[in-house]
């Protein structure tokens, strides 16, 4: 009788394998002296400002738990895969009346 299939068994067993004086674990050499003008090269990243702007308001905490609470909910049914919306409309649909500020 044939042994039921795996998925290792599609793909080639690839063995690690070291390089001279590498210890076991180790992927990458430490940079050697002669390597300091290369970090020179390197280009700074730019972070952008993810603050708020001075007009936006701070989302309401009442209306966060009320999301929150829709979120976990599975009076108004499944949630994986759809957006919030679309599940609300689902939920109103259905007749299980979901609370009107999620929309």
């Amino acid at each position: 009788m044939e042994q039921p299939r795996r998925i290792t068994d599609s793909f080639p067993r690839r063995l690690r394998r070291r390089g001279p004086g590498r210890p076991p674990g180790r992927l990458k050499d430490k940079k050697d002296k002669n390597d300091k003008g290369k970090d020179q090269d390197k280009v700074q990243v730019k972070v952008r400002d993810c603050s708020r702007s001075p007009s936006q308001q701070p989302p309401d905490p009442a209306l966060l738990e009320m999301l929150r609470r829709f979120d976990l909910s599975w009076e108004y049914g499944p949630c994986t895969g759809i957006t919030r919306l679309q599940r609300w409309e689902r939920a109103q649909e259905l007749g299980l009346s979901p609370p009107g500020p999620i929309r």
